[in-house]
């Protein structure tokens, strides 16, 4: 309905507002003005300042709780009175829309008092960044209507799934599908549209691929006859309905997006009055891996694929730009679920709440948004978890220079007269892991993604040896034509060619050195890191073995290339990574309720896994939840707001009913969360709303029907061996398992730190040429370590400064 213009004395005030801490909590009530009950006006999508789009979904209520019975709303000299409608709680509502680029001042006036309030709201148009820099990065190429073939330097472009063409910004209209659900068993949650994505290298797109025969989902027709084989569904709202969804296909942030909701094609769905279908909820979903190809495509995961949570009344929702595999600047990530929240808001109307959930890189992405951006996340349901990409790349580069120092020639040398076996459990306590196989696992899996040019692929190749395989075709990580990257054997003729690795993908956030051929700055760095002192201390490794291996190990420079030298840090990119949370920061997790399902994947050997596991990878080890627990435990006090549900089998994913298990206990904690209104802070909010079903469990091999879980981490540790946390090369070298020291402070090399008479002469004197500035102290905070104070703005410039308070209007 219209709002009426009449005369009013209640004055109005107006503030930015949305939940937790990254939107500022709502202002209201008087602010020292007592010729009336004072308002308060409410951007609901967004932060003033950082609205997107050209719209904003706004909120007006009296601070006395009493009707609204009339006001004038205007943006500039455009009144946008009409947008609003009061609803059956009094307030006023409504979509701004038309929001010029930059500053837009809204303006209310009551009809009881002459007096008048104003918010100016910042809209960033969708063709530019809203915190993460002030232009986007380039080259990028846009997805098409069609896949097409390399040309030249460009290279094969994926089919976008939309039938417009983009623009320069690779923005392409918005388009929406209908689709239900079938009656049928054992069919296909596959796509009824599959990606169409060629090789990057492609001289032919080829064809689009079919769907498959037994969709899950089928197209639906809303003028046709209703489909006998159309199923029903029940929301956790307990709503019967057929089970439509409509499928909405866009771009945000130079992603391409779905989102996906039970929907009625009878009805209208606005923001202001939502389909009784849908509960409220968002559920995010993360791709996994990490990468920084430069095309655009569709989003990693199929979304008949979260059917349980579609059938909830759960709005569901993915976008490219926050899938690992092909973002990893953590920030561009982050600020792609603040737009993407953003526009869910002002389509679909008001969030209860939002579950972001993921595996591997997708855990990383979930972390992440929880630590760069505090509160766009209410909930994480995480499994294949790490904390963050930037100490993860901390055992992955580890890995990489223990493979290679294993099998150059002196470390040849002092194994030659043992057997394979007694050098593997070498290997195995110097990595810190079962065996050796885990860091092969590292090795091939991502041992090159920090190449920042052209290269050629290296792969453990025997398992067992550890022996290393080199390709002969090279290739590079933006998934461009070789022509059209940085070659390192050319540096300065391809210097002004873009740097394929996840620093030059976010050098708006790290920074660059002009006098280095523009190489972007990063926080790789082993000085003074002492490989295997765990198994020297332990004696499964000689003073000789140890020794050697230290000077051996090297390390790379910013472009990944090995060198004899150790890796070294920029100190500038250290102060980013803590003060963005990109380090994933405790003291920002803590406001997450947290459910970590932790499974097993610690070798590649079948005779090292447990009963009944089929996995492969060997790379996403137990103790990255414990490195979790041990940040938030240290930054906050504990670890109350993360749940570990721990199991060794039958995958990675765990048992078929876990995740579900886990959606019920994560809305339960949530709905509990949302109606706490006291003023405690949030991260108290967490941990009171947490429920006995969130509790730390663990589930044995064999309890196929999870009805047996067995509770505390003690109890769970002593059942199954394969539960415990293993170690990394960096905390056999004596670093915390928090595994946040991104460059650790050193001190002199001194022989009352060792076992008396370890080394000999020469030995020490050889010590002292690896280690000239010191070796680790690991008693002390890391170089640049200090406190998030995310969420930072990286507009003016890399590294990045704190956002301002939300603003907050002003009398007229």
């Amino acid at each position: 309905m219209k709002i009426s213009l009449l005369t009013a004395r209640h004055r109005l005030r107006l503030v930015s507002c949305a939940a937790a801490a990254f939107l500022a909590a709502c202002g209201g009530g008087d602010d020292g003005d007592d010729s009336g009950a004072a308002l308060e006006v409410r951007t609901l999508s967004n932060r003033a300042d950082l609205i997107s789009g050209g719209d904003a979904l706004v909120t007006i209520t009296r601070a006395d709780g009493a009707a609204l019975s009339g006001l004038k709303v205007e943006v500039g000299r455009r009144d946008v009175s009409d947008a609003f409608t009061i609803g059956a709680d009094g307030a006023a509502t409504g979509l701004v829309t038309g929001l010029a680029d930059g500053d837009n001042v809204l303006q209310a006036r009551s009809d009881k008092n002459d007096s008048s309030a104003s918010l100016t709201i910042t809209n960033t148009p969708g063709n530019l960044p809203v915190l993460s820099g002030a232009s986007y990065v380039t080259p990028f190429y846009c997805a098409q209507p069609a896949a097409t073939a390399v040309n030249g330097d460009t290279p094969a472009l994926a089919a976008s799934g939309l039938s417009g063409s983009p623009d320069a910004a690779c923005g392409i209209a918005t388009e929406y599908k209908l689709y239900y659900k079938t009656t049928a068993q054992g069919c296909s949650f596959s796509l009824p549209d599959p990606t169409w994505r060629p090789n990057a290298n492609a001289t032919s797109p080829g064809n689009p691929p079919a769907p498959a025969a037994n969709l899950c989902f089928k197209p639906y027709d809303p003028q046709a006859a209703r489909p006998n084989d159309m199923a029903q569904t029940t929301t956790d709202a307990g709503k019967t309905v057929d089970y439509i969804v409509r499928v909405e296909r866009g771009t945000i942030n130079r992603g391409i997006y779905d989102m996906v909701a039970l929907f009625d094609p009878t009805q209208n769905w606005t923001p202001t009055a939502p389909q009784a279908a849908w509960n409220g909820k968002v559920w995010f979903n993360f791709g996994s891996s990490t990468g920084q190809p430069r095309r655009q495509v569709r989003p990693q995961t199929a979304w008949p694929s979260l059917n349980n949570q579609i059938g909830r009344g759960y709005l569901v929702a993915m976008n490219s730009m926050t899938d690992s595999d092909r973002n990893s600047n953590r920030v561009l990530m982050a600020e792609t679920v603040m737009r993407m929240k953003e526009h869910i808001i002002e389509s679909y109307g008001p969030v209860k709440f939002a579950i972001g959930s993921g595996c591997s890189g997708g855990s990383i992405n979930s972390n992440m948004t929880a630590s760069i951006m505090p509160g766009l996340l209410d909930g994480v349901i995480t499994s294949c978890t790490y904390p963050d990409s930037e100490s993860t790349t901390l055992e992955v580069g580890d890995c990489v220079v223990l493979v290679e120092a294993y099998l150059k020639p002196q470390m040849q040398a002092l194994w030659a007269g043992l057997s394979q076996a007694e050098i593997n459990a070498r290997k195995a306590a110097i990595n810190g892991h079962p065996d050796q196989t885990a860091c092969h696992g590292w090795y091939n899996a991502f041992g090159s993604n920090g190449k920042a040019g052209v290269y050629f692929q290296r792969t453990v190749s025997d398992t067992v040896t550890g022996a290393i395989t080199q390709a002969t075709t090279a290739t590079n990580n933006c998934e461009l034509p070789n022509s059209a990257v940085y070659d390192p054997a050319r540096p300065t003729e391809t210097a002004h060619l873009p740097r394929c690795n996840a620093w030059g993908w976010a050098k708006n956030i790290w920074g660059e050195d002009p006098g280095a051929n523009n190489q972007a700055l990063h926080t790789r760095d082993n000085v003074g890191v002492q490989y295997g002192l765990k198994a020297l201390q332990d004696g499964v490794i000689s003073a000789e073995e140890f020794v050697t291996l230290n000077e051996l190990a090297g390390g790379t420079d910013r472009d990944s290339t090995l060198r004899p030298e150790r890796t070294v840090a920029d100190p500038s990119a250290l102060g980013t990574a803590y003060r963005s949370g990109i380090l994933m920061s405790g003291k920002q997790l803590a406001q997450t309720a947290m459910i970590d399902l932790r499974g097993w994947d610690d070798s590649q050997l079948p005779e090292s896994r447990p009963p009944g596991y089929t996995g492969t990878g060997a790379i996403h080890h137990t103790w990255y939840s414990f490195a979790i627990r041990e940040r938030l435990a240290a930054e906050s006090g504990d670890a109350g707001n993360q749940a570990m549900w721990r199991f060794s089998w039958p995958s990675l994913a765990g048992p078929t009913l876990l995740s579900s298990k886990a959606l019920d206990s994560m809305s339960e904690w949530l709905t509990q969360l949302k109606a706490d209104t006291s003023n405690n802070p949030l991260d108290k909010k967490v941990r009171d709303a947490r429920p006995a079903s969130a509790a730390d469990l663990c589930y044995l091999n064999g309890d196929t029907s999870l009805s047996s879980p067995m509770l505390g981490m003690d109890a769970c540790d002593n059942a199954d061996q394969y539960l415990k946390p293993s170690l990394s090369p960096r905390q056999v070298a004596g670093g915390p398992q928090a595994e946040n020291i991104l460059k650790c402070q050193l001190k002199p090399l001194a022989q009352s730190d060792y076992a008396a008479n370890t080394f000999t002469e020469p030995q020490w004197t050889r010590l002292r040429a690896v280690f000239p500035g010191g070796v680790c102290d690991w008693s002390k905070p890391g170089v640049g370590q200090q406190t998030a104070i995310s969420p930072l703005t990286f507009k003016a410039g890399p590294g990045g400064v704190a956002l301002p308070d939300a603003p907050v209007s002003g009398k007229r």
